[in-house]
């Protein structure tokens, strides 16, 4: 919430009377969270803070908690509390990696409670894979116990990048027939197929049909991978840091970053693909350059090596596994890969100043780490390093998939949004 909570704080200094979508998020981020201090906050009458809540209460978005502390030093019986109703709705969310895909139900407060992962190869084109995600999707529903019509979002993770206006990847290195695609609307129909529920696909202010239990047209958000891990870690581990940056080395190399809240993600979505910056390497990239960090550094690069010397390997989560049974040349490799990571991290840190830097994906462990550490360190000026934690993933896999469903709850729940739910609801 870090990101949203003050702007209804702003609005009403500016006198703007708060909407239930503003009520919704102070008594959301724990900024007020019984009717008088959403009065004091808001600075509405009691009425007006009454019929506001109303609204929310009839959507079933809120629901009252137990007895807060007492607001008069005269005494008196203790106010009641508000909170945010987590269980009136859930959320779909994925992440696709190169080989293999995750996919679970996630409640509005971020618990995941249904999983499934399993080979979702990403070359075999959108079609196949988003078909293959809606029934994932479907048995996931029916393994949580949860209809169809109680999703009120789908969130997914792509490895490339996004135009999340459109939520079409744009020339993605290393997702071939993917490029323009229109991943909401076949991942909708998919979701349709397989559940029944037809309201699915749309986004932006696309609420007029397919109305579910939770008071909208179930929207499709896509976004970067690497930025869904930073906005899941972040969130759930270092929700005060105001400039977090994870990097994510596994087939490839991609960075996510969030900052005051918000995830960042440049002019049109292709900030942080630190993968394909030029390192003066000769060695071809899949993006057709020679020189890439990716070509020398990744996952996918640290495997061809070692299938070079006669390991078998061919994917970063080949490395991964050689890398946790301790063999000894691809830990020599990944820490020599680390340095070179490292090295293009300490412009990255001095550019940015983050107060973490992550270090996610298959290649996240010690000998990596260490080389990161190693160059990083060297090459960056102290002032940039002197508040900075360099660490790993806390999620681990889920990591995308927490991001997701967290974007989605934010999109859903943003103050102007609510008031078209609302108005969808008829309440």
């Amino acid at each position: 919430m870090a990101g949203t909570a003050g702007r209804a704080a702003k609005a009403m200094r500016a006198g703007h009377q708060a909407s239930a979508g503003e009520l919704l998020e102070l008594v959301r981020s724990g900024r007020a969270t019984t009717r008088g201090a959403l009065q004091q906050a808001t600075g509405l009458s009691r009425a007006t803070v009454g019929q506001r809540l109303d609204r929310l209460f009839r959507a079933g978005w809120l629901r009252e908690g137990a007895g807060g502390p007492v607001d008069s030093p005269q005494g008196g019986r203790p106010s009641i509390t508000l909170e945010f109703d987590d269980e009136h709705a859930v959320v779909l969310a994925a992440d696709l990696d190169t080989r293999h895909g995750r996919a679970a139900v996630v409640s509005l407060s971020g618990e995941i409670q249904a999983e499934h992962h399993g080979s979702l190869r990403i070359e075999d084109g959108p079609d196949a894979v988003l078909g293959e995600l809606g029934r994932w999707f479907a048995e996931l529903l029916e393994k949580a116990g949860q209809r169809a019509d109680a999703v009120c979002g789908i969130g997914i993770a792509v490895p490339g990048p996004v135009d999340t206006d459109t939520g079409k990847v744009v020339q993605p290195p290393i997702m071939p027939g993917w490029d323009g695609f229109d991943i909401r609307g076949r991942l909708g129909r998919a979701f349709a197929e397989h559940t029944g529920n037809k309201s699915a696909g749309g986004a932006g202010s696309a609420w007029s049909a397919g109305i579910t239990r939770s008071g909208a047209r179930i929207p499709v958000l896509v976004d970067n991978d690497a930025n869904l891990m930073a906005y899941g870690e972040q969130r759930t581990g270092y929700p005060d840091c105001s400039a977090f940056a994870l990097v994510k080395v596994s087939t490839g190399i991609g960075a996510g970053m969030v900052v005051g809240g918000s995830i960042y993600r440049g002019v049109d979505g292709g900030a942080g693909d630190i993968g394909h910056i030029r390192v003066g390497a000769d060695a071809l990239c899949r993006c057709g350059s020679y020189g890439c960090l990716a070509a020398v550094a990744s996952g996918g690069a640290v495997a061809r090596r070692l299938a070079e010397s006669g390991v078998p390997a061919t994917s970063g989560s080949d490395v991964r596994d050689l890398l946790t049974a301790g063999h000894p040349e691809a830990m020599a490799l990944a820490r020599e890969a680390g340095r070179q990571v490292g090295d293009v991290l300490a412009t990255v840190v001095t550019l940015l100043n983050p107060g973490v830097l992550m270090i996610a994906g298959d290649l996240a462990g010690t000998p990596f780490l260490t080389g990161v550490r190693e160059l990083l360190y060297q090459r960056a000026l102290p002032r940039s390093t002197a508040h900075l934690d360099v660490v790993t993933s806390r999620l681990g896999e889920r990591a995308g998939l927490v991001g997701a469903g967290a974007l989605v709850v934010e999109y859903l729940y943003a103050p102007e949004r609510v008031e078209e739910r609302l108005a969808a609801l008829g309440v």
